[in-house]
């Protein structure tokens, strides 16, 4: 049995420790719990510990380590990835990462691979809203691959950013064209999907990502379109909720501990 930790009690972390009250993960012992705000752990080790399960809150990363996890499932954000995961993996705990887009940045990309080797963990990249992430790397092993991403979403989505304004309520508009790595600096929490299928693929560089906004448009839109002289695939996902990103966290661990790998 597996030693399991999450990072990030929000909404997508809280899902996973729900599917693993509900049996659907029962490889994992789950040990400890982390999220910057401490509260949001607690109210999670709170919620466990009414369904019978004993698992803590920590209030910071050491704390978490101590309970010797063997994977942590990461559902928090790129920065937090950047704070613990190097520390995490050097220890030899292993993560399943969904906020992707910590690997837009190419230094901590290779520090990552080559802290894994060193210490023998692995990072698992969940596909979150999007997915075919086995079309993407072997199109791309066939080599003369061009790919890009489109995704849309509605006015609501994009609160908070600096391309809102009440015009994107009633007109519809571009909001952003750009390679993955500019996407994930301008939206740093909403388009980790954009790095992973460019990970997956022709690299955050090479990834061509457009952004469009619709008004009443309700969920996210993912379609990721890559292409060399022999193939054209594309993969088209459309999504009401984030929910389908905590359900791809739950599905790799699965993985990681199952006998036949999807």
């Amino acid at each position: 049995m597996k030693r399991l930790a999450i990072v990030g009690c929000g909404r997508l972390g809280t899902l996973v420790a729900k599917c693993y009250a509900d049996g659907i993960l029962p490889e994992y012992q789950l040990v400890a719990l982390y999220s910057r705000s401490y509260e949001s752990a607690q109210k999670l080790s709170s919620y466990l510990q009414q369904r019978g399960i004993d698992c803590p809150a920590c209030s910071n990363y050491e704390e978490l380590y101590s309970h010797n996890p063997d994977i942590i499932a990461e559902a928090a954000s790129p920065a937090a990835m950047k704070e613990f995961a190097l520390d995490a993996l050097g220890s030899g705990i292993s993560i399943a990462v969904l906020s992707i887009g910590a690997f837009a940045d190419d230094s901590f990309y290779e520090q990552t691979k080559h802290t894994c080797i060193k210490a023998g963990s692995r990072v698992y990249l969940c596909s979150g809203a999007t997915g075919g992430f086995d079309v993407l790397r072997t199109v791309s092993l066939m080599g003369g691959a061009t790919a890009q991403f489109f995704n849309e979403k509605g006015p609501r989505g994009l609160v908070g950013t600096d391309v809102y304004d009440d015009s994107l309520l009633t007109e519809q508009k571009e909001v952003f064209k750009g390679t993955a790595v500019e996407a994930i600096a301008k939206f740093p929490t909403r388009v980790n999907v954009t790095v992973a299928a460019s990970r997956a693929s022709v690299g955050p560089e090479n990834m061509q990502v457009t952004m469009q906004c619709s008004p009443y448009f309700v969920g996210d839109t993912q379609k990721v379109e890559i292409r060399n002289p022999q193939v054209r695939a594309i993969v088209d996902v459309y999504s009401a909720t984030s929910e389908i990103a905590g359900y791809s966290l739950v599905s790799t661990l699965q993985n990681i501990v199952s006998p036949i790998v999807f």
